[in-house]
């Protein structure tokens, strides 16, 4: 980084990228104790063993991989960073916008089947009794959906949550023409507009922070310079944003019971017989809620000491052009 900015940014990008990997960390742990019984990193004071020492060397190797990384690169720019985890968000936005459009439209046309008396007579009456057991459902149906979302994602750039938006439109009409035209209501079409409307909520919270459009009550900031803006937003990611974010993922990841891990673990669905069965995946929306907007409040957090070093370059948001 150029000395007509002061010395090179070592200590605010470390901060980001070790943020980045503690949170790495600390998810792919969640996933080792909770679907592959690992004892967790606090078992290692009671005796948890190798697999509990092999938790704590994440955090040590992931943490070390990001600090090197930094210190490899000292002549990366604080926003040219922050582009590069903004990057990351769009794609792990994008490919959660492909996993609930094909797991709401897949679901759903289950559910249609089934509740019509088709499955059976389409698939086979073993396989249509599977269908109708959540575990089943979400094991062998919709995995394999999220696992193409992911790979369409991947792939392409076409499409992104936005869309959501229109799909969301397009379910409600649907209900509206089928109720009032057809008399023809079931469980499975309300829920597929909530599902997709939740996705559409959450998922859009990122972008939204990214184009600086949340709602704000500005007394002062509008006044500033651009320079102590980029103080407050540094500050304000920090302590309203990260810590946010790190509070879902604590209690979210909690313990067996907690609000996210409880349903994804037994694929909890609701109790109308015949919807989707994807109450699971909303309590998972707020997993991604959570990643999403701390990968963008670490982002945020670099766009702002980079305004606050007076470096050139700055993104001109949608709230700007405003």
């Amino acid at each position: 980084m150029s000395d007509t900015y002061g010395a090179p940014a070592l200590v605010s990008r470390s901060f980001a990228w070790v943020m980045l990997a503690v949170m790495t960390a600390f998810l792919v742990n969640a996933i080792l104790k909770f679907w592959f019984d690992f004892p967790g990193v606090m078992a290692i004071l009671s005796g948890g063993g190798m697999k509990s020492a092999l938790q704590i060397a994440i955090y040590v190797l992931t943490v070390t991989a990001a600090l090197v990384s930094v210190n490899r690169t000292p002549g990366t720019t604080l926003r040219e960073d922050a582009a590069r985890i903004t990057g990351i968000n769009t794609f792990l936005v994008r490919a959660a916008f492909w996993v609930v459009v094909l797991v709401g439209l897949g679901d759903a046309l289950v559910s249609f089947l089934r509740v019509n008396g088709s499955l059976e007579a389409l698939v086979g009456s073993e396989l249509a009794g599977n269908l109708g057991r959540a575990v089943f459902r979400g094991m062998y149906f919709h995995l394999p959906l999220v696992a193409l979302g992911i790979l369409i994602a991947s792939v392409t750039r076409s499409l992104g949550f936005i869309w959501l938006a229109l799909l969301v439109v397009l379910a409600e009409l649907l209900i509206v023409i089928s109720r009032f035209v057809f008399s023809y209501e079931q469980a499975f079409m309300a829920d597929l507009v909530r599902f997709w409307y939740g996705a559409l909520f959450l998922f859009a919270s990122a972008y939204t922070l990214l184009e600086d459009g949340h709602v704000r009550v500005d007394l002062f900031y509008a006044g500033m310079r651009r320079k102590t803006q980029g103080k407050v937003n540094a500050v304000g990611s920090i302590l309203l944003g990260m810590l946010l974010c790190w509070t879902i993922l604590i209690i979210g990841f909690g313990g067996s019971s907690s609000a996210i891990v409880g349903p994804i673990l037994v694929f909890e669905v609701t109790q109308s017989g015949f919807g989707l069965y994807v109450k699971y995946f909303m309590a998972g929306f707020l997993g991604v809620f959570a990643v999403t907007m701390m990968i963008q409040f670490i982002a945020q957090f670099l766009e702002s000491i980079a305004d606050k070093r007076g470096e050139p370059g700055a993104r001109v948001t949608h709230a700007d052009v405003m």
